[in-house]
């Protein structure tokens, strides 16, 4: 545990009014309290049944950000509980989602995760299909969601200069869409970029929220 560094993360942070997601995952109560007392009230989690059961030990004072890969059947578990699911990356999750969260009246808020890594494991919408992603009716038709912006990850290598194209990229895309779908939307408003290895980048090239683990907790 290493509250210098958190500390020295939100000091980064405060000049871009970005937000801090700690990575939670695998982390035991005792850690996540203990970074609760802090200060810290966000906190993501990759996978659905450690976020449902993290959610059931320390009550509702949380906000959790549902930060890895989701699939359908797991949707029903986490939409009365998790803020922001940032890894939205078809249009059948999105409907999956949009059913559940309907069933619970409340509009959920979620971000479209966008591939910009060169890397086959990393996921997300391809640049080049979002904008035929948003144009579906059946998105248009989808009441019970709420899209607040975008999500990447960047390639994992040394290569500053890729990692900052990526996320660029990235950038780039968020001000095309907000421009065409949500110009008159000030809810689309966020980039989740940006980890414990790279967030300075991020935050240069726009990320509202960043999502750092290893930095606090220690590897």
């Amino acid at each position: 545990m290493n509250i210098d560094n958190y500390r020295n993360i939100l000091d980064k942070l405060s000049p871009y009014g970005a937000k801090l997601i700690v990575v939670s995952k695998y982390k035991s109560f005792d850690e996540i309290e203990t970074v609760k007392n802090w200060g810290q009230n966000i906190f993501g989690e990759n996978r659905v049944q450690e976020l449902v059961a993290k959610n059931e030990l320390h009550g509702i004072n949380l906000e959790w950000h549902l930060i890895g890969s989701l699939q359908k059947n797991k949707v029903k578990s986490i939409i009365p509980i998790v803020k922001l699911i940032h890894s939205v990356d078809s249009l059948l999750l999105l409907q999956e989602i949009n059913k559940q969260a309907e069933k619970h009246e409340i509009v959920q808020d979620c971000l479209l995760q966008i591939k910009i890594a060169k890397e086959d494991t990393k996921q997300g919408i391809l640049p080049s299909e979002l904008k035929v992603f948003l144009s579906d009716e059946t998105f248009g038709e989808m009441k019970n969601i709420q899209i607040r912006g975008l999500m990447g990850m960047a390639t994992n290598t040394e290569d500053i200069q890729q990692i900052r194209s990526e996320f660029k990229q990235l950038r780039i895309l968020f001000e095309e869409i907000k421009s065409a779908y949500f110009y008159d939307s000030p809810l689309f408003s966020e980039i989740s970029a940006g980890m414990s290895d790279d967030f300075p980048i991020a935050l240069d090239e726009g990320s509202t929220l960043v999502r750092i683990g290893s930095l606090i907790f220690n590897p």
